[in-house]
């Protein structure tokens, strides 16, 4: 395969990559007996007799975004966020991936996670909604040096806050006793808050880097 092809497809990965991320965990939340995605985390969804389609799409999502990541590191090799921003979208990738070889627990939460598998999930988890934020702002760093990425400097101010302020929120309410009982409710609408941003804004990335590419 010649290089500018592979090239390409993994500009192209990281478009297919969240919009069938999110379109599957919204169809499923959707169309799945007894699910609430108000209420519960889209992690969910990897439990019980259709879990493997969650699965999958977490296993699908890490690949894809793995791909999309190499086609960042041979746009931007060297600068502002070449090294760090390859590493964090690496490690969110990876976050991404294991996250559907290990499932949450069924009872996690509200009780904490009993198994190994279950542990394992709440932290690659807590890795991944900690860095989606920061990616997004050390990326900004580049876009507002070089006028050719000027483009994308609203979208990442504008995701990123959205982002950032949500995971705050998403975090507080994890952590707190008396903010998890008032919003268990609305826990799963709030997880989602933080993650849709950050699909949109790898979306928005990768559709500007193929258009770039093909224009030249």
């Amino acid at each position: 395969m010649k290089k500018s092809t592979l090239h390409q497809l993994e500009m192209l990965a990281g478009i297919v990559g969240p919009a069938l991320f999110v379109a599957v965990f919204l169809a499923e939340g959707w169309l799945r007996p007894g699910y609430n995605p108000t209420a519960e985390y889209v992690s969910a969804l990897s439990l019980g007799p259709r879990g493997w389609i969650q699965i999958a799409n977490f296993l699908a999502f890490g690949a894809l975004l793995f791909a999309f990541s190499r086609a960042v590191a041979a746009e931007f090799t060297r600068g502002r966020a070449a090294r760090w921003g390859l590493i964090l979208l690496t490690i969110i990738a990876a976050g991404y991936f294991f996250s559907g070889l290990f499932s949450m627990d069924p009872n996690s939460p509200p009780l904490p996670p009993s198994t190994f598998h279950g542990t394992l999930h709440g932290i690659l988890g807590g890795i991944v909604f900690l860095l989606m934020p920061v990616v997004i702002f050390v990326y900004l760093r580049r876009f507002t040096l070089e006028p050719e990425w000027h483009g994308l400097r609203a979208w990442s101010w504008v995701l990123g806050i959205l982002c950032a302020v949500d995971d705050i929120f998403f975090t507080a309410v994890s952590k707190s006793t008396d903010l998890t009982a008032t919003f268990t409710p609305w826990i799963g609408l709030i997880q989602r808050s933080v993650i849709v941003p950050f699909m949109a804004w790898v979306l928005v990335v990768a559709t500007t880097m193929y258009t770039h590419k093909r224009a030249d």
